[in-house]
């Protein structure tokens, strides 16, 4: 008997190693839970939205908190529905959202007024824009004890500065077909097609600077079938540029007498640009322009760092040109803005990774200590100015952000 029931306790433990058994896996432990704020814009014709209803539904069903003002996308199609469907809170008044957040994002530039709404040490994700940012508003941040994040100065993993190419990509693509819209208009402009038709020669597109917004010009224009010259007086930028569309194009550093021979034929010019000193070179006299075929267009992309026409002034969305020497000047900033809705699908697409990554590090604290990439982007820290620019600029203190940390940590 005892012989049996050994057998049949063998039989029972060889058939219970047959059968499927629970595995024992590892469980990756859940970060942090964010706040994240998105007030309404009231920067003058700031059309984007840092977060689209996408996003939103992604952070939310990680476990974060989205809310967002009432209205706040409305400038670029994007509605309250949108956001409460996708699972936001939806704030009436600007108040409520400082008052709930901890992490504010804006497409804008935060303002004096805004900046008194925040609370000690919250954190804010914006763009700087340098041209216009006052000693006031660093006092005031630094103050707050915010840490600020200038998301132009956010890098990738190739070590690019993804929304500003974003931004880019869509001012140049943008501009030509402003510059067409123009070109055509028989009031204003010429009545000319920009690309010409057979038996009818195109329009010759002066571009000046081979960066992001020169190629995406430049692509835009051999589209739609212009003649395209462009200008840069780097040559390593001029072949790049070359290899990137595909297409043997005329390049020339800036000699003077080339370029004005260049404007003097060009149906249209496009300044395009960009300086790390803030400030573009003014590389079109003013008698440039007024040897311009009248009716012609110039588009100064480069507006927003003081323009490199020297008739450039700047306009705006409501009022966008103005006609000098009967050349036709269109010198609004933030081109982006014109097209929002995919202005904001680009910013968003760049934050909300980022977002999800601090949440798994536990705060943005230890995401700016482990990423650098993104702790390039930061300006102010807890109230430390951590910008050499800036500090020079401002003549404020400057305090080494690695140092900070590794105090910190």
């Amino acid at each position: 008997m005892a012989d049996e029931k050994k057998i049949k306790g063998a039989q029972a433990v060889a058939q219970m190693s047959m059968q499927p058994q629970e595995l024992m896996v590892e469980v990756r432990r859940k970060g942090g839970s964010l706040s994240i704020g998105v007030p309404k814009e009231t920067l003058f014709q700031e059309n984007r939205v840092p977060l689209t209803p996408e996003s939103v539904a992604v952070l939310v069903n990680n476990g974060h908190q989205v809310i967002i003002q009432s209205k706040a996308g409305d400038n670029a199609h994007i509605y309250d529905t949108d956001y409460s469907e996708a699972g936001a809170e939806i704030a009436i008044t600007r108040e409520e959202v400082y008052k709930k957040a901890h992490i504010i994002l804006k497409s804008g530039p935060p303002s004096s007024e805004e900046i008194n709404m925040m609370s000690m040490n919250q954190t804010i994700i914006s763009p700087i824009h340098l041209p216009t940012l006052s000693q006031d508003i660093i006092h005031q941040l630094m103050f707050k004890k915010v840490t600020a994040i200038a998301f132009e100065y956010i890098k990738d993993a190739s070590h690019m500065f993804p929304i500003v190419r974003s931004m880019s990509e869509i001012a140049g693509n943008t501009s030509v077909l402003i510059a067409a819209e123009y070109l055509g208009n028989r009031k204003d402009g010429k009545g000319v097609l920009l690309g010409g038709i057979t038996g009818v020669p195109p329009a010759s597109v002066v571009i000046l600077g081979a960066g992001t917004v020169g190629e995406y010009a430049a692509r835009t224009a051999l589209g739609l079938g212009a003649e395209v010259k462009i200008f840069d007086n780097s040559i390593y930028k001029l072949k790049q540029l070359q290899n990137n569309i595909g297409h043997r194009v005329y390049t020339s550093i800036f000699h003077e007498h080339t370029l004005a021979d260049a404007l003097k034929h060009a149906d249209v010019a496009i300044g395009a640009i960009h300086s790390k000193s803030g400030s573009t070179p003014m590389v079109v006299t003013e008698n440039m322009v007024e040897g311009m075929k009248a009716g012609s267009v110039i588009v100064d992309v480069s507006i927003d760092q003081g323009g490199c026409f020297e008739t450039s002034e700047v306009t705006s969305h409501d009022k966008p040109f103005f006609k000098k020497y009967d050349v036709i000047h269109y010198c609004v900033p933030n081109i982006a803005s014109r097209v929002p809705r995919t202005a904001s699908i680009a910013i968003s697409n760049v934050l909300t990774p980022a977002l999800l990554e601090a949440a798994n590090f536990g705060g943005f604290e230890k995401l700016l200590y482990m990423n650098e990439n993104t702790r390039h982007g930061v300006y102010i820290y807890k109230g430390s100015l951590t910008n050499y620019h800036l500090s020079q600029h401002f003549k404020i203190k400057y305090t080494d952000l690695n140092l900070l940390f590794t105090a910190s940590f």
